[in-house]
């Protein structure tokens, strides 16, 4: 009777730590920008829990080491891209990150100065702040020849580069920097096109601060992981919630236009 009962206590205690191990949750270390990326995540985390996904964020305020450890596996996935940046990333780079979620939402890029109040009053020769990454820094061209102030060899490449400018009527100076520094520039240039989520990090809204913004953008930004982790089931729920009603009510919310969901 004694071996009966110690028997069945050992089967049903192994039956318990085997129940906890299958409710465990599972592990997720995520990169993003502070805004919005981190704060849509950080949204979805209740969402995420609830099916067994521990979403931890991971800030970066650069370009470059999200994608890098994510590559080498120091980090599951990364939240702050798009794919035309993604592609020239993984060129350059010699990465292999592949998208891993529908799009997400798109972050309108815009053009800010707290010199002029529009685009009019932009003297001849006055400088102009671009990002320095070659996919921004043709978004940047795109945006000025569509607001009329230089034209490009082909108005519909998303690879343009300044040597692309046939036409440059005011003789726009050029300064290529670091995304993430622009808007602290704004008051060393003329003009500044800076992406939304370095805009919202500063305080300044596209929607009402800019002097002219994307109408039509190809730069959604989306999930990315690599090729053998994304289609694990914690990334596939991400990429899930990503998409979702909660997400898309709380980008809503909370950017009021100044992040539009893309799905």
């Amino acid at each position: 009777m004694k071996r009966t009962l110690a028997k069945a206590s050992t089967l049903l205690a192994a039956l318990v730590l085997s129940t906890t191990a299958l409710a465990a949750p599972v592990k997720l270390v995520v990169a993003a920008s502070p805004v919005p990326h981190a704060e849509i995540l950080e949204a979805i985390k209740p969402q995420l829990a609830k099916q067994g996904v521990d979403l931890e964020v991971k800030v970066f305020n650069d370009y470059i080491q999200p994608n890098l450890q994510v590559e080498d596996k120091h980090l599951d996935a990364n939240f702050y891209q798009h794919i035309p940046y993604l592609d020239q990333f993984n060129k350059n780079r010699g990465t292999h990150l592949v998208v891993a979620s529908n799009p997400v939402h798109i972050e309108p890029f815009g053009a800010y100065s707290v010199k002029i109040k529009k685009v009019a009053d932009l003297k001849d020769g006055a400088t102009v702040a671009i990002p320095n990454d070659p996919t921004n820094t043709a978004r940047a061209l795109l945006l000025l020849q569509q607001n009329g102030l230089i034209k490009l060899k082909d108005p519909s490449n998303i690879n343009s580069t300044e040597k692309d400018i046939t036409a440059n009527p005011k003789q726009l100076k050029f300064k290529a920097l670091e995304a993430a520094t622009l808007p602290r520039v704004l008051n060393q240039v003329d003009l500044a096109l800076i992406n939304a989520n370095y805009a919202l990090e500063a305080k300044l809204n596209p929607k009402r601060d800019a002097l002219f913004v994307e109408t039509k953008s190809p730069y959604a930004n989306l999930l990315v992981a690599r090729a053998d982790n994304k289609n694990s089931d914690a990334v596939r729920k991400l990429a899930a919630a990503l998409t979702s009603p909660e997400a898309k009510k709380f980008i809503e919310t909370k950017y009021k236009g100044a992040v539009i969901p893309a799905f």
